[in-house]
């Protein structure tokens, strides 16, 4: 804030932002954020699962981790997933509020039963009813993306926005978005489930049954099958491709919901860096035409390795504020 020439207090536009952030955080956590009781959050992924006690501030205890690889039934990948979400709530003997879940998807009962395209053996598995019972804790779960959305807008890249997308580019691709403060979970829990969003109409085949899905052509899976070679041997040509078909689908959700922000994260898209987003946002910028899609941007998540337990942690506190 700085005096006017009256002797007045002016309030200048970095002040506003500052008080947009804070009225933004409010509204999300509340007050007395640090005075929360500690959540368990659980990140459930195609090639592994992890699990930490996280607090109030956003700090991480220790992040247990289990492979899923070896897996032979839906019941041994399921042992698998409890204990190492016994193992995070045994830190310490805390008292544990809540559990909060990030999943991959997509979802066939909102909240409950997932049927991931990565996860075969799970394919019509109720994830809550798995946790709830094991851990003997309330429970709420989203799809990974979807809780990396939250977790963005508590303590990342996308705090002080009210409207943006959350986009993970790693073996997979999923989404979640958030317009006017408050996350999208559509009917069945699949909302923003970007992976599908057809990109080459002509391309390859894709695991969901369509042909030309962004995920069919630029998740770590599609770039394996394609070069025959680990995704982070790929050229500077491969790289840029893959960002440009990213950018290609973020422009379509741009148009469609009027959110000016996406932010990226995953091994693939933090892994190609400058040519991934370069090339994300060129293309973004070349088929956002509309006047209210043109400041459109694309960048990096904030939150890095620990966003998808920050997420799940996110949606654990948000739901108790919203109960």
């Amino acid at each position: 804030m700085r005096a006017g020439s009256s002797g007045t207090n002016v309030v200048g536009d970095e002040d506003r932002k500052a008080c947009r952030t804070a009225a933004w955080a409010l509204h999300l956590w509340g007050s007395g954020v640090n005075s929360r009781p500690y959540v368990v959050a659980i990140d459930v992924g195609a090639t592994k699962f992890e699990a930490a006690l996280v607090d109030g501030d956003g700090t991480l205890g220790e992040r247990h981790r289990v492979e899923t690889a070896g897996a032979t039934t839906a019941t041994g990948l399921a042992d698998r997933l409890v204990d190492v979400a016994r193992s995070a709530c045994a830190d310490g003997g805390r008292d544990i509020a809540m559990a909060g879940v990030g999943s991959a998807g997509p979802f066939r009962v909102a909240g409950r039963t997932i049927a991931p395209v990565n996860l075969p053996l799970w394919d019509g598995f109720d994830i809550h009813n798995c946790l709830a019972e094991g851990l003997g804790l309330d429970v709420v779960v989203a799809g990974d993306a979807q809780a990396l959305a939250l977790g963005e807008g508590w303590l990342g890249a996308a705090r002080g926005h009210e409207n943006y997308l959350a986009m993970v580019v790693s073996t997979g691709i999923g989404g979640g978005l958030v317009v006017d403060g408050r996350l999208l979970r559509g009917a069945l829990g699949n909302a923003g489930h970007l992976g599908h969003v057809v990109v080459e109409p002509d391309g390859r085949p894709c695991g969901c049954g369509g042909r030309g899905c962004v995920e069919a052509e630029a998740s770590g899976t599609a770039l394996r099958a394609i070069t025959g070679a680990d995704p982070r041997s790929a050229s500077v040509r491969l790289r840029r491709r893959t960002g440009t078909l990213v950018g290609r689908a973020v422009a379509s959700v741009v148009a469609t919901l009027d959110v000016p922000l996406a932010l990226v994260a995953g091994g693939v898209a933090l892994g190609f860096g400058e040519d991934f987003f370069d090339a994300a946002q060129l293309e973004l910028s070349a088929r956002a035409r509309l006047s209210f899609a043109r400041d459109a941007r694309i960048i990096p998540a904030g939150l890095g390795d620990s966003g998808p337990l920050l997420g799940a942690a996110a949606l654990a506190y948000n739901t108790m504020k919203e109960t």
